[in-house]
């Protein structure tokens, strides 16, 4: 009884799963679908234009690790411009001499005793007068320019230029001509050359003036001899040519030496 009773359970149990496998695998139905209108043809599109032909872009160049660029020193700072010196506009003289403390005047004015300095002189002509005991005094117009210039006055050395007018007194008749005495010696220029002569100051045998006599006497060692007297019979410019001249012998026969 119990064995048909399990036969009968077991035939139940097979019936049941067929019927459920059988369930499983029947297609479900599918919901209808919309009807949907044709779709649009594509546009048309004009012909595309033939390819041109490019040149192939180059292959890329390799790819090298970046390197920083190398920091350069600061260069240094510029120099301060030099400050532009403005041009002189006035002269200065350093006027110095042979003989130490001369005394020296421009224009006049005292401005020391050598070696001395004259600033802030006006550009233009100065009258230059350098003295001192013992030495014949120059005098001289000299030319200031702006800025700075040395100048060497030579007291030591003998300087004469003197010029006269003359009229040579022969015993019959006479001859014009002039004097001219420097420290390098006497001559006499005239139109006559058998009077003109000419010969260094220590070698006169006579030079002497008489002021009364307007004449001025001179004698070369060779023993000639010569009156001169003033062309206007003025015997003051024969004697300052005789003062001048004389001064000059007697600074040479000292031994100074003769300037230019």
């Amino acid at each position: 009884m119990n064995r048909r009773l399990l036969a009968v359970i077991a035939g139940l149990a097979v019936v049941a799963a067929a019927v459920i496998a059988f369930t499983l695998q029947r297609p479900r139905p599918q919901p209808p679908v919309a009807a949907t209108a044709p779709p649009a043809p594509p546009p048309r599109s004009s012909p595309a234009p033939p390819p041109v032909d490019t040149p192939a872009a180059p292959p890329p160049a390799p790819r090298t690790a970046r390197r920083e660029p190398a920091r350069r020193a600061a260069p240094p700072p510029a120099p301060a411009p030099a400050p532009v010196e403005e041009a002189p506009t006035a002269g200065t003289l350093h006027i110095d001499s042979d003989v130490p403390g001369a005394q020296v005047f421009i224009d006049r004015q005292f401005i020391g005793a050598t070696p001395v300095t004259a600033p802030n002189l006006k550009p233009g002509s100065h009258r230059l007068n350098v003295s001192a005991q013992g030495y014949e005094g120059i005098a001289d117009t000299i030319e200031v320019a702006a800025g700075p210039r040395e100048i060497m006055v030579r007291l030591k050395d003998v300087r004469l230029d003197a010029k006269i007018e003359v009229v040579h007194k022969h015993r019959i008749g006479s001859c014009k001509g002039r004097l001219v005495a420097t420290p390098r010696g006497l001559r006499y220029e005239t139109a006559n050359k058998d009077d003109a002569f000419s010969a260094g100051l220590l070698d006169l045998g006579t030079f002497q003036v008489d002021y009364l006599e307007k004449n001025l006497r001179v004698a070369t060692k060779s023993g000639k001899r010569y009156d001169f007297t003033d062309p206007e019979g003025n015997a003051d410019r024969l004697f300052v040519f005789h003062r001048d001249v004389e001064k000059a012998r007697e600074r040479l026969k000292k031994g100074d030496s003769p300037g230019q």
